[in-house]
């Protein structure tokens, strides 16, 4: 396992050179979080000897997740010469959206803040990119992105490449230990750090990553006559009913946006 992911590590950093020669780019910029993602992404992404900017960006973020994101990026600015760190203080900015918006007052108030503070987040990373001839490097893995849609469309979504989109969150997990990320972020529960406390990924999905994992291959398994969710019980049926209905409802992250298209 640990040469297949040696393998994979390389063919991601050769896959960004590639990129990024074909497409003149100058540098890369991360949003680093403290999560595994992030950091195995922004750590690719520092292999290819390509100038790469880590950027924080706290928003009533916990000191736990900011702690993290630091040491993260205090290891990778002293190993790699191409790295450097920016930190673009929200809180202020987030507080005058909330202050601008007309009165909020609604049951999903809360996922509306939160969604807010992601495409604030993403707003600030294309500013940077701009600036500095660079693309957005996207830090989504294969669960979050194509199966149950766990992002914010044009916020944590918004981003010019994928790196790691292919891979499920255990396959990032393993990269990770090959990467030497900091242990810290290795065993730290992951979550999308939206909230400002201490709830997590599972919390708010309601399964956990091996079993959404399981239920992805399920998914395919079942498409292509191999069983029937009808075989399923217990938490398995469970997972699969959770799977089955972010998927289903976040479909409109996942797929282009529709067209309408008009006769000739």
């Amino acid at each position: 396992m640990n040469f297949q992911a040696n393998l994979i590590a390389k063919h991601i950093s050769k896959w960004l050179i590639d990129y990024a020669n074909s497409a003149g780019i100058k540098a890369f910029v991360v949003g680093v979080s403290g999560g595994i993602d992030s950091a195995v992404t922004s750590t690719l992404c520092a292999e290819t000897g390509i100038s790469t900017i880590l950027v924080e960006l706290p928003i009533k973020q916990s000191e736990s997740e900011l702690s993290r994101s630091l040491e993260l990026c205090d290891q990778l600015t002293t190993t790699y010469r191409n790295v450097q760190k920016i930190t673009v203080e929200l809180d202020d900015v987030f507080e005058s959206l909330q202050e601008a918006l007309p009165q909020l007052d609604s049951s999903s108030l809360e996922l509306t803040l939160a969604n807010a503070m992601a495409r604030l987040r993403m707003t600030s990373l294309y500013a940077i990119a701009s600036e500095n001839a660079a693309i957005v490097v996207g830090t989504g893995n294969k669960i979050e992105d194509f199966g149950v849609g766990f992002y914010t469309k044009y916020g944590d979504g918004g981003v010019d490449i994928s790196p790691i989109a292919d891979l499920v969150k255990s396959e990032v997990f393993l990269l990770g230990a090959l990467l030497k990320v900091p242990m810290s972020i290795q065993t730290a529960a992951p979550t999308d750090g939206l909230w400002g406390d201490d709830r997590n990924d599972e919390d708010q999905i309601g399964a956990s990553y091996p079993e959404l994992e399981l239920a992805m291959r399920q998914t395919a398994e079942f498409k292509d006559g191999v069983g029937t969710k009808e075989s399923l019980k217990g938490r398995e049926a469970e997972v699969f009913e959770i799977y089955s209905k972010l998927n289903k409802a976040n479909q409109h992250k996942m797929l282009p946006i529709p067209v309408c298209k008009i006769p000739r």
